[in-house]
């Protein structure tokens, strides 16, 4: 009967869940990978000389199957690490804790959001993160876990922290030195463009502040928590981590003021540049009215118009409107509305 259970359970974890990693992490920083049907002898797994991470990646509903069947997770934390929206967070829950946090993905112009949200279940032995997208840390965090960084779930839980905030910084940085760019070739010219180029990194900002703050809020109150396997180097970490998603959030709410401060100045200099082109085309108006009404009053198909024979006639007109449309234009010289 019980190999009977412990195959049924192999199935169902290659049935219900197209990615799962799991690895066995000693004190000493060793590393084992987990087959998935070792796994499901182990679980539920208790020791204090290791612990296991189990990395689940598929739909959510999968996702929640395979917790209810191999864990003892109570079901209101199965629907939080299941859920679909999810915001940073962090809750002690019995003698674990769940941390929802957010990181850059490999794909962001696939994603909704403009982070993909990690959730973990963490216990004294048994680590579990959910992840439907594909985090950019993924592979720094492997490979620093390979390399014996790894020692307990609070050295996992801070290198992913530490980890998701070194992807993201760079990017925050990029979008303020597009904004630099942008200010320093503010210009009608290239008004256009630069509404576009503005329009997304303001929005781009948007998204990611949206996830920052809340971010920062979790790792300060995961620091300041008193859990057993959290390592005063362990909190160091996540302070760390926590006052760089404050800066960030910081720097994107200045990108997200001045992305609308140029986008006022360009509306700015876009309606100069229509009330520029409307002031010439009047000029031009003013300047060929008084000359259409007179060819138009010598172009009248009637008796009576003067010289209409005379051989000068052609040429005094011509002079005359030239002579008209110089006065005009020495009018508007002086009186400085082509500075205008």
């Amino acid at each position: 009967m019980a190999s009977q259970r412990l195959a049924k359970k192999a199935d169902l974890c290659q049935g219900l869940v197209v990615e799962i990693k799991a690895y066995l992490i000693r004190k000493d920083g060793s590393v084992d990978d987990i087959n998935v049907e070792k796994l499901a002898s182990l679980l539920p797994y208790d020791s204090t000389d290791s612990f296991i991470w189990i990395r689940l990646q598929d739909k959510p509903a999968a996702v929640a199957e395979w917790l209810r069947h191999h864990t003892q997770i109570i079901e209101p934390t199965i629907s939080a690490l299941s859920a679909v929206e999810t915001r940073p967070r962090f809750q002690i829950i019995d003698s674990g804790a769940l941390i929802n946090l957010r990181g850059l993905g490999i794909t962001p112009k696939d994603d909704p959001d403009g982070l993909i949200s990690i959730r973990l279940w963490v216990e004294h032995s048994v680590v579990i993160s959910v992840c439907f997208d594909v985090l950019a840390a993924n592979n720094s965090i492997i490979d620093a876990m390979n390399k014996g960084a790894i020692h307990d779930p609070g050295d996992l839980i801070a290198l992913i922290a530490e980890k998701v905030s070194d992807t993201l910084d760079p990017v925050v940085a990029a979008l303020g030195d597009r904004v630099d760019n942008c200010e320093a070739r503010l210009s009608s010219d290239d008004a256009w463009e630069m509404r576009r180029i503005i329009a997304s990194v303001r929005s781009q900002a948007i998204s990611y502040r949206r996830f920052a703050t809340p971010q920062r809020q979790a790792l300060e109150t995961m620091a300041n928590s008193h859990l057993a396997w959290l390592a005063d180097d362990d909190r160091i970490h996540l302070h760390g981590a926590a006052d760089c998603f404050a800066r960030m959030a910081e720097e994107l709410e200045a990108i997200r003021e001045r992305a609308a401060l140029l986008h006022e100045q360009l509306t700015d200099l876009r309606s100069e540049q229509i009330d520029t082109r409307g002031l010439l085309l009047s000029i031009v108006a003013l300047i060929f009215l008084p000359l259409t009404f007179l060819t138009g009053l010598l172009g009248m198909n009637v008796a009576g118009i003067p010289y209409a024979n005379a051989p000068w006639a052609f040429n005094g007109v011509i002079a005359i409107c030239v002579l008209i449309a110089v006065a005009i234009t020495l009018y508007f010289v002086q009186k400085q509305w082509f500075r205008r």
